[in-house]
């Protein structure tokens, strides 16, 4: 169940992401097919006509279909440690569990790290969960200092 829960918030978030695509809100081929049209399915069918043909990666490169790099990227939605954050605060306790290992691979720490990485973070509960009203924010910051003083984790947090 708690797979089901993690993958759609995954595919939620991605797709919630891509609706301004990169290069700007007007870039790419499916931009100008589905100009003037709201909602999820002109945005994401806008999204995957500019993902499958390539035409927005190459409007960036040459400055053609509406696109543009000189923008800052930006990111409105909610993080995916903010949107497991019970799980993982559940999974932390335990010292395993899906939501752990979905932060885990968020952060791209390597199959053979996991198990260092699972119980850094159980053995530091404390230190990640001061309160029950801790943030998402405050907890990976949390997590990124705990890893920048294990040997094993530091190179997976600048």
């Amino acid at each position: 169940m708690k797979k089901t829960i993690i993958s759609i918030a995954l595919l939620g978030f991605s797709a919630s992401a891509m609706a301004e695509a990169p290069g700007g809100p007007n870039c790419g081929w499916g931009n100008m097919l589905f100009e003037d049209q709201a909602g999820i399915a002109p945005h994401f069918l806008a999204t995957t006509t500019n993902g499958t043909s390539g035409n927005a990666t190459f409007g960036m490169t040459t400055g053609t279909n509406g696109c543009s790099v000189d923008g800052k990227l930006t990111y409105g939605g909610k993080s995916l440690l903010g949107s497991i954050m019970g799980e993982f605060s559940e999974d932390v306790a335990r010292g395993e569990g899906e939501a752990l290992n979905a932060v885990a691979v968020m952060y791209g720490i390597e199959q053979e790290d996991r198990a260092s990485f699972a119980t850094a973070m159980h053995t530091n509960f404390q230190t990640l969960f001061p309160s029950e009203n801790v943030t998402a924010d405050e907890v990976m910051a949390s997590m990124n200092e705990i890893m920048k003083a294990n040997a094993q984790l530091a190179k997976y947090v600048a």
